[in-house]
Parts: structure tokens; C-alpha cells; sequence
């Protein structure tokens, strides 16, 4: 199968392969043995559905017939035979859907996935790749390792899961808020494995899908502000989602936004859950990347922007997420603040010679510093890193125009 039929199947992979993990490891209770039948499906449907196309309902044909590829499997040992007899009793009882603490299997096994006898990378980098539909290379992204590093990762902790015994159930109530930080980076990072500047349309699945499971979490746990954070900054942040790129695919910066077109609904949906999280007053990363996302959404343009108070905001995150890339982005609130140098000289003090938006970032500073030569270079630098097409190309006309012929 070539073309756009195997481009369909792509697309069915990336939408349903999670939902139907979700559901083998349900009715099967093996990780394993799960995640090969998912994988049997989709090869049977490269034959399948070029002789007689696309079925009606794709995802569904790749559970059922996962659901058989894992009974063939099961036959062929004596204590898969004994487990079908286990999912034979099961299917006799009443419907059990949503039983248990967690309603929905593709979030059941996200919790599950983030068990404490996981390293929390491993937790995370597992759940992308079994749930996200994500190969090794984009959950490599995700944590900006090499691809090498990240497949180890992924062995190690099927490993671990294997020898360990470790449980695939549905946790008690008393046992969710403990893995809650793993399951929110798990949303996060599938929402922006959909996210990335001129992403194929497929990928808006990824991000419907994250914020649906979002939603879920905040009925489940409305009473934990992360959560209603998350939420919040999933929403601001597709709200402008549109807007990121022009008609031809080109990266358009905020400030070159059209914000008339941001969607009105989901700003004022997550403005309402921010106003929620303030009156709680127990700031957490998500929250305050939401209250970021919102002081943006407040202004008309980026000259009426109220920097100052993201400055503050930014303060506030990097306190409790001091990371390099949280201290990248307040750098580029400096520098709205303080001048570009101020911010330059906040970055240069940064690790991040590996991540391509800290050199795109620090060529824009060494533009507007009028240090055009040097910023060419880092704009190159910044193009030579960047994963997606649209940032490529962004950074490499902004490299020309910086070039010799202008310094």
C-alpha cells in the first residue's frame, strides 16, 4: 500500500493505536503482549485494506482484530491458554466500564504506566510511546535525548514492568494523587507532540486527544489545581494554535499573529479556569504557565502587552521549575523588560547548546543589538537543530537576512 492509503494508515496509528493498547491491556492485563497485537493489527491492515479499502470505522477494525491477534498469541502456550479461560469468565459478566477509580482506559493505563517502581522519565517516555502513538525518535524530542538514549530507556522500563511483576490495574483513589505529576507531563507532552510549527493536520488528534483526557482528570480530581492548570494552558495554547502558521506553512511569530482569529470559546474557557486557580492561591508549574498564556490573550498586540507581569509570573515558575528551558523563556521576558543585552546576558549563561530555540533566541536578541554578523551564525545554528520544516526554513531566511550582505 503507497500513497494516500498508507498515509490513512499513518493517520489511523497515530489516532488509535493508544485507544486500542488501552483496551488490550484492559481485557488482557499484559503490556506486552498488548502493544505486539496492536502492532499484528496494523501490519494485517496494510494488506487488508489495500484490497478492499478503509472499513467504516478503522479504529474499531484495529481492536477487534488486535483483540484476535492476541488470542492467536495466547494459544501457543499453556499459561496463555489458562489466561483466555480468564477473558472467557470476564466476558460472561456484566459490562464494566467505567468501574474503578479511573473511567476511561486510555487514562487507567496512563496511571498505571506512571507507577512509582518507574524512574519518572521512564514513565512518561513509556506512556508517549505506548498512548501518544509517538516513535522512539519524537519521545526522543520530547526530552531532547538522542533517539539511542531514549530507546534504552523504553527497554529498560518494559523491562522493569516484565520483571517486576509490576501490576497493569486500575489504581485506587487513594493511590492517584501520587502519580499525578507523571500523568499531567504525559498530557502535556502528547499535546505538544501535536504542536509542533506546520505539524500535518493528523496531528490535531494528538491534541484533542490530550485535552480530552484533560478534561476527564479535572471531573476525576477537581479538587487538584495542577490539573485545572493543565487544562487552562492546553486550551490558551490552542486557542492561537491556528494562527502559528500562514497559508503556505510559513512560522508566524506571535507578534505577527492575527489575533482576531485566536478562538474567543477556548480563551474565555481557560481565562475562567485560571480566575479559578488564583483564588486558590497554590501556584504550581501548569497554573502558572496558564496565567502566562492568559496575560497573553489579554493584550490587543504585543506593544500592549503587560511584560511586567509576566516577568513576575515567570519569577514565580521558575522557583518551582528551575529548569533551563523555564529560565530560556523568562530570559526573553528580560529582555521585553530590560533591554536585549540584559537578556543576552542571562542566556549566555544557560546549557542549552544543544536545543535549537535557545539560538534562535539568542540570534533575535543579537539582531536587535545591531550584532547582525553574529546573529547569521546563530541563526544557522538554530536552523541546523530545529526538527520541524516550518521552524527550518523560518530560521534559515532569517539567517540569510542577517547575512553578509547586511552586516
Amino acid at each position: 500500500m503507497t500513497g494516500p492509503a498508507e498515509a490513512a494508515i499513518g493517520r489511523v496509528f497515530r489516532a488509535e493505536s493508544g485507544r486500542s493498547v488501552a483496551t488490550l491491556v484492559r481485557v488482557f492485563g499484559q503490556l506486552d503482549l498488548a502493544e505486539d497485537a496492536v502492532q499484528d493489527a496494523f501490519e494485517l491492515a496494510l494488506t487488508v485494506w489495500a484490497r478492499d479499502g478503509l472499513p467504516p470505522n478503522p479504529g474499531g477494525w484495529i481492536t477487534t482484530t488486535a483483540r484476535r491477534c492476541a488470542i492467536d498469541r495466547l494459544r501457543r502456550d499453556v499459561r496463555g491458554r489458562q489466561l483466555l479461560g480468564e477473558v472467557a469468565l470476564l466476558e460472561h459478566e456484566p459490562a464494566r466500564e467505567g468501574v474503578g477509580a479511573v473511567p476511561d482506559d486510555r487514562l487507567r493505563l496512563i496511571f498505571t504506566c506512571c507507577h512509582p517502581a518507574l524512574a519518572p522519565e521512564a514513565r512518561v517516555a513509556l506512556t508517549l510511546r505506548l498512548l501518544g502513538g509517538l516513535r522512539t525518535d519524537e519521545v526522543a524530542r520530547a526530552f531532547l535525548v538522542a533517539e539511542p538514549t531514549m530507546a534504552q530507556r523504553l527497554v529498560r522500563a518494559k523491562r522493569k514492568v516484565r520483571l517486576a511483576r509490576i501490576p497493569y490495574r486500575v489504581p485506587g483513589a487513594t493511590e492517584l494523587p501520587g502519580r499525578l505529576r507523571a500523568v499531567l507531563a504525559v498530557l502535556y507532552l502528547i499535546y505538544n507532540a501535536g504542536a509542533e510549527p506546520g505539524a500535518p493536520p493528523s496531528t490535531a488528534e494528538l491534541r484533542a486527544e490530550a485535552i480530552r483526557l484533560a478534561r476527564l482528570l479535572t471531573g476525576l480530581l477537581p479538587d487538584e489545581p495542577e490539573v485545572t492548570g493543565l487544562l487552562a494552558l492546553l486550551l490558551l495554547t490552542e486557542a492561537r494554535f491556528a494562527t502559528r502558521t500562514g497559508g503556505d506553512g510559513t512560522l508566524v511569530l506571535l507578534r505577527d499573529q492575527d489575533r482576531s482569529a485566536w478562538d474567543s470559546e477556548l480563551i474565555a474557557e481557560g481565562r475562567r479556569l485560571v480566575r479559578a486557580c488564583l483564588r486558590r492561591d497554590e501556584p504550581g508549574p501548569y497554573q502558572l504557565q496558564a496565567a502566562i498564556n492568559a496575560v497573553h490573550t489579554d493584550a490587543d498586540s504585543v506593544a500592549t502587552t503587560d511584560w511586567h507581569q509576566i516577568l513576575a509570573l515567570y519569577d514565580q515558575l521558575l522557583a518551582v521549575a528551575p529548569t533551563p528551558v523555564v529560565a530560556l523563556n523568562r530570559a526573553v521576558v528580560v529582555g521585553e523588560v530590560h533591554g536585549p543585552q540584559a537578556a543576552l546576558d542571562l542566556l549566555d549563561r544557560l546549557d542549552l547548546a544543544g536545543y535549537h530555540a535557545f539560538h534562535a533566541t539568542r540570534a533575535d536578541l543579537l539582531h536587535r543589538l545591531g550584532r547582525t554578523g553574529e546573529a547569521a551564525v546563530a541563526y544557522e545554528e538554530a536552523a541546523n537543530l530545529a526538527t520541524s520544516p516550518a521552524e527550518r526554513r523560518h530560521l534559515a531566511a532569517r539567517s540569510r537576512e542577517a547575512g553578509p550582505g547586511t552586516r
